[in-house]
């Protein structure tokens, strides 16, 4: 009897100490677990490619919040971090032109000072301050002015973007409230391609005739050179009609007008035989082709 007695004793005891354990472990897991509230300006970052240039921003989105921005929140004639929290940082994988300045590739921080009628942008080669508390002139890389366009619509949350894409440029656009400042980039793409064409094009082996004759179609190169180029693109592949219709707008670009016709003719043909959706895709371009050359 004195047996069971111990034996049940040791067993409450034991279902005690798990019951205890456990409960300290159930509060030390809610003591871990963090509290996640919103950020009063979340981050983001922007990733776009411009022609073969990467552009990347990140940046904190103050709102609005029915306050007044530009003039209070944000005064006039005064830096501004361009966003909330740490420096907005601006990365270029290569060269370009910001505003018409020229900028080595790199990351920089990305600064303003709003007026009413101009803003000064700024590209500072300190990034890693918080907001512009130890912003320094001297470490700026270049500054630019833009001209600040009023909004019909209110923006809520600030927001930077890369509006207008082209091969060779685009507008980085800050829009916040009914402002919007645009500053232009450009990137000097014939004078970085040009050379790996000549590279491609000496090199042995199948060579990019396609591309390379539309990259100087599109940038108003040597069409002689393009012509001959998507020739021997057609010799490797005779029944495409997406080549024999650029030959076609390369043809027409140089003024021959007959010669164009009669490509887009044959693309046509081509086209008609190959069926399916690219047929179909290239049977419109080049009845459109053709209407424009008649």
């Amino acid at each position: 009897m004195k047996q069971i007695i111990l034996f049940s004793a040791f067993i409450a005891l034991s279902a005690s100490a798990f019951t205890f354990l456990a409960g300290d472990s159930r509060a030390a897991t809610a003591q871990e677990k963090k509290l996640e509230l919103p950020q009063p300006s979340p981050a983001a970052t922007l990733k776009q490619k411009v022609g073969i240039t990467d552009v990347d921003i990140e940046y904190s989105r103050p709102g609005v919040k029915g306050r007044k921005i530009f003039g209070t929140l944000v005064p006039y004639g005064e830096v501004w971090r361009t966003g909330a929290n740490s420096a907005t940082k601006v990365t270029f994988s290569t060269d370009v032109k910001f505003g018409g300045q020229p900028v080595p590739a790199g990351t920089y921080a990305l600064a303003t000072i709003p007026n009413q009628g101009e803003w000064t942008v700024i590209l500072n080669k300190a990034t890693d301050g918080w907001g512009t508390y130890a912003y320094d002139q001297k470490n700026d890389l270049v500054r630019v002015t833009a001209k600040p366009i009023a909004l019909n619509d209110a923006v809520e949350t600030m927001t930077i973007g890369l509006h207008d894409l082209r091969d060779d440029s685009a507008i980085l656009a800050i829009e916040w409230d009914k402002v919007r400042v645009p500053v232009k980039i450009e990137i000097d793409l014939v004078a970085m391609l040009m050379p790996q064409i000549k590279v491609a094009m000496a090199a042995e082996g199948k060579k990019p005739y396609l591309q390379a004759a539309m990259f100087y179609y599109e940038h108003d190169l040597d069409l002689k050179q393009a012509l001959a180029w998507i020739e021997e693109a057609i010799k490797e592949t005779p029944d495409a009609p997406w080549i024999v219709y650029r030959k076609g707008l390369v043809q027409m670009k140089m003024g021959d007008k007959a010669g164009a016709l009669a490509s887009a003719q044959k693309a046509l043909e081509l086209a008609e035989k190959k069926g399916g959706s690219v047929g179909t895709e290239y049977k419109r371009l080049s009845e459109a082709l053709i209407a424009t050359l008649k």
